[in-house]
């Protein structure tokens, strides 16, 4: 099954009225729609609902945040803030879309992408 944005395939669905305590780790994507506290890393995507609530450290190639997290944030690729999503805690990640009413209370460190150029040397 696919994510709703298309960032992989979704194979873990935490339900709206499930809470999860504790460390997760993830192979492929993560859907929360209910309440995670802990440690949620090695998704390749993780997608917080609305009604998702996450007190947790999150750590994904890919993190789109629609509810509210009160944690750091870490992704190798990209974090997407929608519009209703309120975020407490600190961002690292190589790309950042922040919609227009998002809520982010932290520190964002922007990883520059390395890039692997060959210098051409005239003898």
């Amino acid at each position: 099954m696919k994510d709703k944005k298309g960032e992989g395939d979704l194979n873990t669905i935490i339900g709206k009225g499930t809470t999860f305590d504790g460390n997760l780790m993830i192979q492929g994507g993560l859907r929360i729609d209910g309440t995670v506290k802990g440690k949620v890393s090695g998704a390749d995507t993780i997608s917080i609902g609305e009604d998702g609530k996450v007190e947790a450290d999150l750590d994904a190639k890919v993190i789109i945040v629609g509810g509210k997290v009160m944690g750091n944030i870490a992704a190798k690729e990209k974090v997407e803030l929608q519009s209703n999503s309120i975020i407490n805690g600190d961002l690292t990640t190589r790309n950042l879309v922040v919609e227009e009413g998002a809520v982010f209370h932290g520190k964002c460190n922007m990883k520059e992408e390395k890039l692997n150029q060959k210098k051409n040397v005239d003898n």
